[in-house]
């Protein structure tokens, strides 16, 4: 298993307290927000595109980057601005649709499926789009991603939970799955992501993830760094970037890192 380990060069304010950082990312609005978005819908769900300027924008099919959670509009937001503007230099769009608190559901992995029809066939979007999975979105879109695994050029994270089991635990979830928590239990292996990378390390789809090693919302033994072992171990190429010292926090570091953005970046241009 391939891990780097990063020290931080500063550390917000946010660090010494991970459960008020995590509400924080719950409810953070989207204002000073220097890019557009087009709302649509899919389905009866709420979706949203933000194109690059006209003057970067490359041929059809658009590479973009399917990004998750969206929770009901509010992600991305400005925490993200670094990372898009950085995106939208290379003429890749950025692309969502708010599936609520599925947890990686097969109702919402169908949501899934719809939206990414609607962007390869009705909009003439690359039919291999770069996921980028910050905290809860990891369970959306890698459940998704292992039924679909050619489809996928990468899969980007931050922070992303990889186990229904770890976060956010068999109880909370279970109604999602319209399961009690029993049949859950008993049927996890065939609804986590940790459980299902056979796929994905088949056709080989890059994985790259940034990773606080002081994470207590989602701890990366049981998250990122589980799904790295087992799909290294099935022949994959997972990565995680494990920095000292931070967890599930508001470190700019999460948002404007050069090695992540460049690794999207590459992989939407098929690099």
């Amino acid at each position: 298993m391939r891990f780097s380990i990063k020290y931080p060069f500063c550390r917000g304010l946010l660090h010494a307290s991970p459960f008020f950082a995590f509400v924080l990312f719950l409810s953070v609005p989207d204002c000073a927000f220097s890019v557009e978005r087009e709302r649509f819908a899919v389905g009866g769900n709420s979706a949203f595109v933000i194109l690059p300027p006209v003057s970067s924008r490359v041929k059809e099919p658009t590479p973009w980057v399917w990004y998750a959670p969206s929770l009901g509009g509010r992600h991305p937001n400005r925490d993200e601005q670094w990372m898009i503007d950085r995106l939208h230099a290379a003429g890749i769009a950025l692309a969502g649709i708010d599936v609520g608190e599925s947890y990686g559901s097969p109702k919402g992995v169908t949501v899934y499926q719809e939206f990414y029809k609607h962007m390869t066939a009705k909009r003439g979007y690359s039919t291999k789009p770069v996921l980028l999975a910050r905290s809860r979105g990891g369970l959306m879109l890698y459940n998704w991603a292992v039924s679909h695994a050619g489809c996928v050029g990468g899969i980007a994270g931050i922070y992303p939970v990889c186990n229904i089991a770890s976060y956010p635990g068999i109880q909370r979830a279970a109604p999602a799955f319209e399961l009690t928590p029993q049949e859950l239990e008993d049927s996890l292996t065939k609804f986590n992501p940790v459980d299902n990378l056979q796929a994905l390390a088949t056709k080989q789809v890059p994985i790259f993830h940034l990773q606080g090693d002081s994470d207590r919302v989602v701890p990366h033994e049981e998250n990122s760094g589980l799904l790295a072992s087992r799909d290294r171990a099935l022949g994959g190429c997972g990565e995680i970037e494990l920095v000292r010292g931070q967890g599930h926090n508001m470190w700019r570091g999460w948002f404007e890192s050069e090695t992540l953005t460049q690794f999207m970046i590459k992989r939407c241009l098929g690099d």
